[in-house]
């Protein structure tokens, strides 16, 4: 099996690249409207937007900025296939313009958009990414009426072009029974509050801008093995440092990552070329998370009813037993523009071994180059 990953630095709101539903899955987190390190990228799109600011017209510049991302949504709806799903991670924000302090809902205003658009609304998830210590407090501290609540969220929205997605073929149908997850997985990851820490937002070297506004690989991976299948393609129109490309490659998806800031393109190379060890790691811990689950649910229920006819381990369900994984092998650089190719190898008989499987890790991949 291999995947191939295209890089391309350009205008997201320009996707003339892709074909028409050529896309099964989008995950992305766009520039912050209302957040200050995003200004400058929003002005040179529309000077309006500058004018705004510097008339401490808050309505005005939080319009205008929504109206440049709306032009990137319906880019998105054309590119996704029947049935696709769009994951976009935004934050709201919260500015003093002039003397007055409020908060910017970009999550109300990019679901309003896109539902006009044509996306299906689903539920979507709450990640809690606790920055701020205890201590700290906006506003009158302890005096009633002035104080304002810390923002320590951001949400997921989760959008659908048209209804539930077909698998039709019987190769469809086998990709997605090798692509499934585990039932204790599902029952975590489609919880509708996620908690676990962002990422540093630092980026060094870099000539453009300082931080990055980067959601962590946890994040990516989750999505991609939730709303797609193996060899799908995965679109991220913000790909920052590149994250959401590591992650497919990590699911065995194929992926296109569009970012406009050239300057970041060192980075990108840098992390796809050093993913294998992560990609490799992130499956030796699903299976040994499983193992642990495992261990647990036989000492509370009993032994579970299903086992995988792959690999042979115990699985709480039927939808389990084909469950397949792949190592990466090699992650290659094709010389022409910046395209990648990932090369995999079938993961076979990892568990040999009874229950648990922490003696036979080191057998199955190394976890550092």
């Amino acid at each position: 099996m291999q995947t191939m990953h295209r890089i391309f630095f350009d205008d997201s709101a320009r996707l003339s690249f892709l074909s028409d539903e050529s896309v099964h899955l989008v995950v992305t987190s766009p520039p912050y409207p209302m957040i200050e390190m995003w200004d400058d990228m929003f002005s040179k799109m529309n000077p309006s937007i500058q004018d705004a600011l510097l008339k401490r017209d808050g309505d005005n510049a939080f319009e205008l900025m929504h109206l440049e991302l709306d032009r990137v949504w319906r880019e998105l709806h054309r590119v996704l296939c029947r049935g696709g799903i769009a994951c976009i991670n935004i934050g709201d924000a919260t500015r003093t313009m002039g003397d007055r302090f409020r908060l910017y809902p970009n999550y109300a205003r990019i679901l309003h958009a896109c539902h006009h658009i044509g996306f299906e609304v689903l539920p979507c998830i709450i990640w809690r990414k606790t920055a701020n210590a205890p201590t700290k407090f906006m506003g009158s501290g302890m005096l009633p009426a002035g104080a304002y609540v810390t923002l320590e969220h951001e949400y997921i929205q989760i959008l659908r072009k048209g209804g539930k997605r077909s698998f039709v073929s019987e190769s469809d149908k086998r990709r997605r029974m090798e692509s499934a997850i585990f039932w204790e997985e599902r029952n975590r990851w489609f919880s509708d509050i996620w908690d676990f820490n962002g990422v540093s937002q630092n980026i060094e070297n870099a000539s453009s801008r300082t931080r990055s506004a980067a959601f962590p690989f946890e994040l990516a991976y989750r999505l991609i093995q939730m709303n797609s299948v193996r060899e799908d393609t995965v679109l991220d129109p913000f790909l920052g440092t590149g994250v959401t490309t590591v992650a497919a490659i990590a699911s065995g998806r194929n992926s296109v990552g569009v970012e406009i800031d050239g300057a970041l393109e060192p980075l990108i190379r840098k992390n796809i070329s050093s993913a294998k060890t992560l990609a490799n790691a992130s499956i030796v811990q699903r299976i040994q998370e499983h193992a642990d689950f495992i261990a647990r649910y036989t000492l509370e229920k009993g032994e579970a009813k299903h086992k995988n006819s792959v690999y042979g381990f115990p699985v709480v369900t039927s939808q389990e037993r084909e469950m397949k994984f792949h190592l990466v092998d090699s992650i290659e650089y094709s010389g022409e523009g910046a395209e990648y190719r990932a090369r995999y190898t079938p993961l076979e008989n990892p568990l040999r071994l009874s229950f648990p499987i922490q003696p036979v890790i080191s057998d199955m991949i190394p976890l550092s180059e």
